[in-house]
């Protein structure tokens, strides 16, 4: 399985890769940073700056599988290479955003074609490591990867928030230097891994984007359309149906987009539950970090990058450890031990959040960070190694997919209640003040839609900066809830025992891609 010869070279392609991927991991949080300086400087509502945000997660949600398979059908090295090359130039144009009427449309414009560049070169990359890394090494090469490009995404915020002093589009051309860099390490290195060729499955990519951009796209807009209008319904209900039909219509299919057939080994399904409930708080908690931050800590944007690195020390730490333990002795305990660490995490952060006292939280959110790094790289690595060799690309892709799709979902779910708790809290503040209530209802509306980007920050009132406290406090005790659910699902569907190599086992008379029932030991 080890195809890169000796130490060294290896490590080299390793380096290569996690140079890649860290534009796309910069990316999640350094933009989280830099959100209240866009929309001000862009006019934006606080659902155009969400957008300028979902719009990348959603085009990666909704490309991942045709990377994926793209990379596994024409070569993972191709793929990895034109993906940087179009990652680097939407960058580029994002950050020569134009003001007035045409910034939201260029900026989510290019946002989602950062998306696609992302979501061909990241299935190729991880399978590049995959492929290069035997089976018992695998754990701790992912461990590094994940670690390394988490620690680098930890830089992402704090230097955001010191480009954003400077001008906030510096915040997109930082990837520049990075994908040139990627570019050298992959031509160097040279990893070679094996692909073949096969009809690409465009009905089941119509379907898969269709389906996840519907259904994000109601959720997205709920804070402003209400539950109550019958378009929030019908836009997601038309997004799952859609969803459904391509997992009828890909288990018809001779060559899939998707192989739905490894949904039938126990493992592969039960870590992409686990990856899906806790991805809906994985990029969520930067967005809102960032926000509680800013407006109710009264902090500047490289400050509030202070507060996710705290995040990301607990995050890099316990990735190493949880690489080790999954070599050692499976995926289940690290999984285990990381949602449920993680759910105590962000309940006691929420204990903290409404005495608008940063010293306070620290430990709180290095444990939250901790419990997503113990199950983030387990979980993944575990349901990438249920493949054969020739679907590493594939695997990476639906678990990809699955993973920024509940990302996408967790930023306009976990929004929605934010904007409605914000709007709430404020206009019982305002009615306290003797405003009355006609006055109060659209006061509140518009802080909570606006919150800190129409404004300076300091000149957002002290009752303000509480009613958000305790409306980010709601969203925290939900993360809570949904890293326990996870917790539940891990403990229950997950096995104990180290995995075997799916390639032996199929060399010993399993056949296809997918077909190892025999190898599901978790």
């Amino acid at each position: 399985m080890s195809s890169a010869g000796g130490g060294a070279p290896r490590n080299l392609i390793l380096a290569a890769m996690i140079f890649a991927v860290a534009m796309t991991f910069i990316d999640q949080t350094i933009v989280s940073i830099a959100a209240p300086e866009i929309q001000k400087e862009l006019h934006l509502t606080s659902t155009g700056v969400q957008w300028a945000i979902n719009a990348y997660l959603l085009s990666l949600a909704a490309l991942f599988a045709f990377g994926g398979r793209l990379s596994d059908t024409v070569g993972h090295r191709r793929m990895v290479t034109l993906g940087v090359i179009v990652f680097a130039g939407a960058s580029a144009m994002c950050g020569l955003t134009p003001k007035g009427s045409l910034a939201e449309a260029w900026i989510v414009t290019f946002r989602v074609i950062q998306g696609a560049g992302g979501a061909i070169m990241f299935p190729a990359a991880l399978a590049i490591v995959v492929y290069t890394f035997a089976l018992r090494e695998r754990g701790r090469a992912l461990a590094i990867f994940f670690g390394i490009a988490g620690g680098l995404t930890a830089i992402g915020p704090i230097l955001g928030g010191y480009l954003t002093q400077w001008t906030w589009r510096a915040i997109f051309w930082v990837n520049i230097p990075i994908a040139i860099i990627a570019l050298v390490l992959i031509v160097i290195s040279k990893p070679v891994t094996e692909h073949r060729p096969a009809q690409m499955d465009y009905r089941g990519l119509a379907l898969i984007a269709a389906g996840v951009g519907l259904s994000v796209f109601g959720f997205q807009e709920s804070s402003i359309w209400g539950w109550s209008d019958p378009a929030t319904g019908l836009c997601i209900a038309a997004g799952v149906v859609l969803l459904v039909a391509f997992y009828l219509v890909e288990a018809r299919t001779a060559s899939p987009l998707i192989e739905v057939n490894i949904f039938r080994i126990r493992a592969f399904l039960v870590e992409n539950m686990v990856l899906g409930i806790a991805m809906l708080v994985f990029v969520p908690v930067f967005f809102f970090g960032s926000e509680y931050a800013q407006i109710s800590l009264d902090k500047t944007p490289s400050e509030a990058g202070l507060l996710l690195l705290y995040f990301f020390i607990g995050f890099v730490i316990a990735a190493q450890i949880g690489g080790r333990m999954l070599d050692r002795g499976g995926a289940r305990r690290p999984v285990l031990i990381g949602c449920a660490l993680g759910a105590v995490g962000f309940w006691l952060w929420a204990r903290k959040v409404t005495g608008l006292d940063f010293g306070s939280q620290e430990i709180d959110i290095i444990l939250a960070g901790a419990g997503m790094g113990f199950m983030l790289g387990p979980a993944s690595t575990d349901a990438v190694n249920r493949a054969s060799r020739l679907s590493y690309g594939e695997a990476t892709g639906i678990t990809q997919t699955i993973r920024n799709y509940s990302a996408s979902l967790g930023l306009a779910i976990l929004g929605t209640i934010l904007v409605s708790q914000t709007r709430s809290r404020v206009m019982t503040s305002l009615l306290a003040q003797g405003i009355p209530s006609g006055a109060a209802h659209a006061e509140a509306s518009r802080i909570a839609q606006s919150q800190s980007g129409s404004a300076s920050i300091a000149s957002i009132p002290h009752f303000v900066r509480l009613d958000f406290a305790y409306a980010t406090r709601s969203v925290l005790y939900v993360m809570a809830g949904i890293m326990a659910a996870a917790a539940i699902v891990a403990f229950v569907g997950l096995q104990r025992g180290v995995q075997e190599d799916v390639d032996v086992a199929a060399a010993d008379g399993e056949d296809g891609a997918f077909n190892d029932p025999a190898t599901v030991s978790g």
